[in-house]
C-alpha cells in the first residue's frame, strides 16, 4: 500500500494550522442534460439537478465552490456548506447547470481540460459523444462566479502516467488555465478519480491548494479529498442515505 501523501502544515489561504475534523461532503457531478443515453451514469437532467439543489437548501445547506468550502472550514465554519463539483467541462454546464445554480443561490467548481477545448469526451469508449466547453465557455462560467479548476490536460489516469505526462497534466494544465481565465487556478481533480502518493505529490508540487478524488483509500488531506457521486437516480431519500454513509465512512483528517 502506498504511503499517505504528506499534508501542508499551513493552510495557504488563511495561515491557520491544520485542524482535524469531519471531511466535508462534496458532490461529484458531470454532465447536465439529456440522460436517456448514459451508459456511465454521468448525466443528470436540469430538473433533477434543480431538485437536488432544492433538497440541500431545504435542509439548511448550500452548495459552494471547493475554495469557498475549504476556506470556511479552515476558519472553523462552514458546517452548513456542501462542495459542488462538475467534472470534465461539458458544454452543457453553461446552458443547463448555471441557471440551476443561480436559481438556488449556489456556487460550484468546474474542473476542465485545457488540452481538449471544444473537443468531446473521447476517453469514454461507449459514448455518447458530448461536446466540451470552448475557451469562451470556460470564461463565461468564470464570469458567473464559478471556480475553474484543472481536470488535467487531456483526461489520463495519473497513476499510470510517466514523469513527462504527469508534469503536463498537472503543471502545464494549471498554467494554461491561468492564462485562459486570467486568475489563479488552485484546484485539481484526478481523472477517473484515481490517485496515489506520487500523483498527489505532483499536484502539490505544481502549486495547487487542493485536489479532489473519489475514494482515495489510505490517502487523506487536502490533496486527496473524497467525493460522492450524484446521478440521475439520486432522489431525496438516496441523497440522505449518501450523506449519512459519508459521515460514517470518512474519518477526521488534518488540513480540511
Amino acid at each position: 500500500m502506498a504511503a499517505p501523501a504528506s499534508v501542508d502544515p499551513v493552510d495557504t489561504r488563511t495561515g491557520a494550522g491544520p485542524r482535524p475534523g469531519p471531511v466535508p461532503w462534496v458532490a461529484m457531478y458531470h454532465s447536465v442534460g439529456d440522460a436517456t443515453d448514459d451508459p456511465y451514469r454521468v448525466t443528470v437532467t436540469p430538473d433533477r439537478l434543480s431538485a437536488q439543489l432544492g433538497w440541500l437548501r431545504r435542509r439548511g445547506l448550500r452548495g459552494v465552490s471547493m475554495t469557498d468550502l475549504l476556506a470556511a472550514r479552515a476558519r472553523g465554519e462552514g458546517r452548513d456548506l456542501v462542495g459542488l463539483t462538475f467534472d470534465d467541462g461539458y458544454a452543457d454546464f453553461v446552458e443547463h447547470a448555471l441557471p440551476c445554480l443561480r436559481g438556488w443561490d449556489c456556487g460550484a467548481t468546474l474542473f476542465v481540460l485545457p488540452g481538449r477545448l471544444g473537443g468531446v469526451n473521447a476517453w469514454d469508449p461507449l459514448g455518447p459523444r458530448k461536446p466540451l466547453l470552448t475557451a469562451d465557455g470556460i470564461r463565461r462560467a468564470a464570469a458567473e462566479g464559478v471556480e475553474i479548476g484543472s481536470h488535467g490536460l487531456t483526461h489520463v489516469d495519473l497513476t499510470r502516467a510517466d514523469d513527462a505526462a504527469l508534469n503536463a497534466e498537472t503543471a502545464e494544465s494549471r498554467a494554461l488555465l491561468a492564462e485562459l481565465t486570467g486568475a489563479p487556478v488552485t484546484g485539481f481533480c484526478y481523472p477517473y478519480g484515481t490517485v496515489d502518493a506520487r500523483a498527489a505529490d505532483a499536484v502539490r508540487a505544481a502549486g495547487y491548494d487542493y485536489a479532489c478524488a473519489i475514494d482515495p483509500g489510505a490517502l487523506t488531506g487536502p490533496y486527496a479529498l473524497p467525493r460522492v457521486h450524484v446521478g440521475q437516480n439520486d432522489t431525496a431519500l438516496r441523497l440522505l442515505l449518501k450523506t449519512r454513509l459519508h459521515r460514517l465512512r470518512r474519518r477526521a483528517a488534518a488540513g480540511v
